[in-house]
């Protein structure tokens, strides 16, 4: 027999039982191409920018005029019937007018501090007090009413309880304690100043915004950030006390946080003194430093100026809070007013709310610091 391998190709006869091979990966190919074809002929032949999907196109009804008492407030005067519970019959609702100017109007709508919008202006740090284009001046428009106790010739004394701001809850338990007509500071330093300030305002306070100026042994003694210092630009200056000025609106003037040597030296107290007339701001001097110039540079601003006579609690116990009130009611009989200045120790809060309750049968009358600023 003759060996396969050695016989022709041309020669070679399929064997009876031998398989067929198809090429399977040319003809998956050739449907991949023909499907591919499809698909671009049907894209470039036809124009269906929904591709296929379907859609159905309905009316859209809109209840835009579907409410009848908003349409009749449009077109014309409706009248609304109130809830006799709420407003019982015989009472009134009363209308402010806003813009009239002068000391009892409204002349917009106060923010969270209660200031007012045309007793603000804005800079970068935030709105400062300004004097309105009527001529109202923050210190009238923010002052608590004194005029009948001014008006009846009594001896009047003024308590300004300082430090206020920094603990949130003190701050409103000194609020709710006291007596409306005396006189808070806050230090431009509290994180819940929006809480407190507006708390005191609602209440009825007047406010003071505590401003920190040099003392001598600075910066040994630090009253905190933003000090006006001495030697400083008048700029600089300029710009802490805006900062401070931003912390919060409502108040009717400043008093000094230490500041011993900035209050002695003119050069630098002048600017400042100088801002507070121009925006109708008072200023109230702590008492704790003879050599001020406060009063001078106060009435040659034009500025509503008084200077404390006493710290009442500079021994924080009752018993000597009650001397150095008593000390205090005897120099308001000799001079017809005394002011007094307080910090915000529990115990102080507590000592003055129990005196201030039998003050007015002695012949004296409690007033806010604005009305021994005048």
């Amino acid at each position: 027999m003759t060996d396969d391998l050695t016989t022709p190709l041309t020669g070679r006869k399929r064997k009876p039982n031998a398989r067929r091979h198809l090429p399977i990966a040319r003809v998956l190919f050739g449907l991949l191409a023909l499907l591919a074809m499809g698909f671009v002929a049907r894209v470039l032949m036809v124009e269906d920018p929904d591709g296929g999907r379907p859609r159905q196109e309905v009316a859209i009804t809109t209840t835009r005029n579907a409410n009848e008492v908003a349409n009749a407030v449009a077109e014309g005067p409706v009248t609304i019937t109130a809830d006799p519970q709420q407003y019982p019959a015989g009472s009134s609702i009363t209308g402010v007018t806003t813009g009239a100017g002068g000391p009892s109007s409204v002349t917009g709508l106060p923010d969270i501090f209660g200031a007012l919008p045309d007793l603000s202006e804005e800079t970068a740090n935030g709105a400062i007090p300004r004097i309105s284009a009527t001529g109202l001046t923050p210190f009238v428009a923010y002052a608590h009413p004194a005029e009948e106790a001014i008006a009846s010739g009594k001896p009047m004394i003024s308590i300004i309880v300082t430090g206020l701001g920094i603990n949130e809850q003190g701050s409103l338990n000194a609020i709710d304690k006291l007596p409306s007509v005396i006189t808070l500071g806050f230090a431009p330093y509290g994180k819940a100043l929006s809480t407190t300030v507006a708390a005191a305002r609602s209440a009825g306070h007047e406010v003071l915004l505590e401003v920190p100026l040099e003392p001598f042994d600075y910066p040994q003694n630090d009253p905190g950030p933003q000090t006006l210092l001495t030697g400083e630009p008048t700029r600089a200056n300029l710009d802490k006390l805006f900062w401070l000025m931003s912390r919060f609106g409502g108040y009717v003037g400043l008093i000094n946080n230490m500041g011993a040597r900035f209050t002695a030296s003119a050069a630098d107290f002048s600017p400042m003194m100088e801002e507070l007339g121009a925006r109708g701001l008072g200023y109230l001097d702590d008492g704790s430093s003879n050599r001020s110039l406060a009063p001078q540079l106060a009435k040659g601003n034009n500025v509503p100026f008084s200077r404390a006579d006493l710290v009442i609690d500079a021994s924080p116990a009752r018993a000597s809070i009650l001397a150095a009130l008593a000390s205090l009611e005897a120099k308001a009989v000799e001079n017809g007013h005394a002011i007094g200045i307080v910090s915000a120790l529990p115990i102080s809060i507590t000592t003055i709310d129990d005196w201030s309750r039998d003050l007015e049968a002695k012949g004296i009358l409690l007033v806010p610091a604005s009305a021994l600023m005048k």
